[in-house]
């Protein structure tokens, strides 16, 4: 049966038999494996078999006759006849129209525009992010670039529940590395051979010869800036040294001089070194110890940082087969070239092929040499190497090693995989021929990415590679761009001593993930005020769960209060999860929630005006959704349902639970005490109080909040924070009390004076004012000006209203003095 109408089942074989009987016994044998009583009105099928039956079926043919049954109480119902109170069929329904729900979009890279997030299988997602390159310590430029990703992964995997396979690389084989690593070991060298004042004196003379040189031809101006401040240096440290050695001073104070100038000059002494003696390094462990070391700094800061380790974690320097087999798959497939040793990718074949297309991502950049060489490192720009291109455009995938860099074997030699090779081999052999997200700074699009999308395309032959680009925008400090290379950047171990990781990812998430972040005071200033506005929320909602209460008394009546704010509530989750679907807008999602505290505040304080407990479940509810949110943005770690964590990882349930009932104890007491105080005006006992609420409990990480005619509020808040606050309330009350001594000094002093000036008989009040009279009555009165004129009616009636009014103080002054 059908409420359209149409045949809901095949009944046409039953329309073949003639014979009754045979009939009813097929129809009962139908309907056993079938439904017949749902619908609204008989289909065309039941009205056809109805008709060939002219009695109802025999009682043994169970499912025949109670179908017998149905129909024909549903044509009685359907005839105009029928009465209205029999009705057995039910009214017809319509489905609500709903509403738009809003779908993931991300910024594709590739596109330059938002679209619409579609994984190539399910809701797993294979995601490749580029690593640190790892010769020197973690900054925070590296920080904008990990904790945004993984405020974009948690987000992805925890709030949208896509299964994310989160592959990383790090970079251990590099131009900057061999750098590095050799310039360290020569520089340790030369240090261990305790060269003497004058010949750390001459060797500095000798190396600023060509750093000058550099200084001279650099046009980058954040970069003539910074070889600027190195040269001013310098020059600081290399002027006493020469001043105190042609004056032939003594040992003792040569000698602290030449090792401030040696350490002044270290930068500049390595590179000269590596440029003199680089290529006669042997020692090739110095190549593996220094990116070791930094790895595992690295993955200390990102550990320190909250941001989650990534599901596979690759190593140059364990994929160097790959990547040879990488490299020669390229070739073999036309892309590639072997010259003296190296072997370059051609990148003008590879864009005349009809299915490719170089520089997807920045294709304007194609032909900026700078951005190239920069590419491909500084020990893979000389003349010679570039020589060996068929174009300038054509990057290296195949290095063939110098004297004084690591090598390994390959086809075409010893040589080193080229930087962006790397990953194209790293990534294809965990991920394969495509993949949904690919991840980076946005200075990496060009060269780097733009030529891992050639390389890779031209290996697999496709055009799909990567399916989803993201970069994350840069990261300036208070304005200035910052990088390693400018010497001018922050390392997470400096910005975490200033600040919490909490504090550093809610700054990141007040800012969308694709732009310019400002790591600037105001910026953290902003985080900090957002983490405190959020936890005071949070601690007032414990306080209200607190209140003692039986199982059904938590249930309370909704008022238009918790109707309004309930609403308001559903309208900022809808706000919340739009805004993630944007892009995952993480700045408009806090503001929303920023909002919604808001609205929680004005409810709480309604009541609180009016002596009322707010609605503990609705506060419950929403404190609960807001630590959610909190916890997928990887801002609050643990279990606990409500509110950021105290005392530690792992302490916090507990010591909520323990040390919470022996707190309330305190207080209920503390407050019983106090109230005994009041009426018996025992101020000992109330400054004791005091004291134990302002003093005592604060190095406890407990706070009391005292509210006339409400029970006092306690809350469990960071020693640290409170040590703070406490700080503040001595400074602002220090502040006031100055400002009071100040204003009683200044009335004090003002009484004075008019008390001198009371003191003043009327007569002898203009007398020393010679500068502007020179003639003066007999009562003292002036009558010319100092030039000698006669003062005019006008001045005359002027001095007389001074005049008078002196007189006045002069006779209180004197009455007073009569009167003591």
């Amino acid at each position: 049966m059908s409420a359209s109408g149409q045949e809901a089942f095949e009944y046409g074989f039953l329309l073949q038999i003639n014979e009754e009987a045979a009939l009813e016994a097929a129809l009962n044998d139908y309907l056993t494996t079938r439904s017949y009583l749902a619908g609204f009105s008989p289909s065309q099928a039941d009205q056809k078999a109805f008709k060939r039956l002219y009695r109802p079926p025999d009682p043994q043919h169970v499912h025949a006759l109670r179908w017998h049954r149905h129909i024909t109480a549903l044509q009685q119902d359907l005839s105009p006849q029928s009465s209205s109170k029999g009705k057995r069929v039910q009214p017809q329904w319509s489905p609500p129209a709903g509403s738009d729900v809003p779908r993931l979009h991300l910024y594709n890279s590739l596109t330059r525009a938002k679209e619409p997030f579609v994984p190539q299988n399910g809701k797993k997602i294979t995601w490749y992010s580029c690593g640190p390159t790892v010769y020197d310590a973690s900054h925070m430029g590296h920080a904008r670039s990990y904790i945004s990703f993984d405020i974009l992964r948690r987000i992805l995997r925890d709030y949208f529940m896509y299964d994310v396979f989160y592959c990383m690389n790090i970079t251990d084989i590099d131009d900057k590395i061999i750098k590095r690593a050799r310039q360290n070991y020569l520089l340790d060298q030369y240090k261990e051979k305790q060269p003497q004042p004058a010949q750390i004196l001459q060797d500095v003379l000798i190396a600023r010869v060509p750093f000058q040189a550099r200084l001279l031809s650099t046009t980058d101006p954040d970069k003539k800036q910074m070889l600027q401040r190195l040269d001013a240096a310098i020059t600081a440290a290399l002027q006493p040294l020469q001043a105190a050695m042609e004056n032939k001073a003594a040992e003792e104070v040569v000698e602290p001089l030449a090792q401030t100038l040696l350490d002044t000059s270290k930068d500049l002494l390595s590179d000269w070194l590596d440029s003199q003696f680089g290529s006669e390094v042997k020692d090739n462990s110095i190549f593996s110890i220094l990116p070791t070391f930094w790895e595992g700094e690295y993955h200390k800061d990102m550990k320190a940082l909250n941001v989650l380790p990534p599901d596979v974690l690759t190593r140059v320097s364990e994929y160097v087969p790959e990547i040879v087999e990488f490299v020669k798959k390229i070739v073999s497939n036309g892309y590639g070239y072997e010259s003296n040793g190296s072997v370059y990718f051609n990148t003008a074949k590879f864009d005349a092929s009809p299915q490719h297309s170089y520089a997807k991502l920045v294709p304007e950049a194609v032909g900026d040499q700078k951005a190239l060489q920069e590419g491909e490192g500084d020990l893979s720009i000389s003349a010679d190497r570039l020589s060996e291109k068929k174009s300038p455009n054509d990057f290296a995938l195949w290095k063939t090693s110098k004297p004084g860099e690591p090598s390994w074997d390959s086809p075409w030699g010893k040589g080193r995989p080229g930087w962006h090779i790397e990953c194209s081999a790293m990534a294809g052999s965990i991920l394969g021929e495509s993949m949904d997200i690919h991840g980076g700074g946005c200075d990496l699009r060009f060269p780097h990415h733009d030529n891992e999308l050639a390389q890779s395309e031209a290996f697999f032959e496709n055009d799909y590679w990567v399916r989803y680009f993201l970069h994350t925008g840069h990261l300036t400090i208070a304005g200035c761009k910052m990088s390693k290379s400018l010497k001018n950047f922050i390392t997470i171990k400096e910005a975490l001593a200033k600040n919490t990781a909490r504090q550093l990812r809610l700054a990141f998430l007040m800012h969308s993930w694709k732009d310019t972040l400002d790591y600037s005071p105001n910026t953290m200033e902003s985080a900090i005020q957002c983490e405190k506005f959020l936890n005071e929320f949070f601690l007032n909602v414990k306080d209200i769960l607190r209140a003692p209460t039986d199982i059904t008394s938590q249930f309370e009546k909704w008022e238009a209060a918790e109707v309004e704010l309930n609403n308001g509530f559903y309208i900022k989750k809808s706000a919340i999860h739009k805004a993630l679907c944007d892009n995952i807008d993480t700045r408009t999602a806090m503001e929303e929630m920023r909002q919604l505290v808001g609205q929680c505040n004005s409810y709480t304080a309604s009541k609180k005006n009016a002596k009322l407990r707010p609605n503990r479940m609705l506060m419950e509810s929403i404190a609960v959704y807001l630590t959610n949110i909190l916890k997928i943005f990887g801002a609050i770690e643990g279990s606990e349902p409500i509110g950021f964590p105290v005392g530690g990882k792992g302490q916090n349930v507990e010591l909520e639970s323990t040390v919470m009932p022996f707190l309330t104890v305190l207080s209920e007491f503390r407050e019983e005490v106090r109230n005994i105080s009041k009426q018996q005006k025992v101020m000992e006992l109330l400054e004791l109080c005091d004291s134990v609420r302002d003093d005592t409990l604060p190095e406890l990480g407990v706070r009391l909040e005292d509210h006339e005619g409400l029970p006092t509020v306690v809350k469990l808040v960071d020693k640290e924070t409170l040590m703070k606050e406490k700080d503040e309330k001595k400074k602002l009350d220090e502040e006031k009390q100055r400002k009071k001594a100040e204003a009683a000094k200044k009335k004090e002093e003002q009484e004075m004076a008019k008390l001198e000036k009371m003191k003043i008989p009327p007569g002898k009040m203009f007398l020393p004012e010679t500068d502007k009279y020179s003639k003066f009555d007999e009562t003292g009165f002036p009558t010319h000006d100092v030039e000698g004129k006669e003062l005019s009616k006008g001045q005359a009636k002027k001095l007389r209203k001074l005049l008078d009014a002196q007189e006045k103080l002069h006779n209180e002054y004197l009455s007073s003095k009569n009167g003591n």
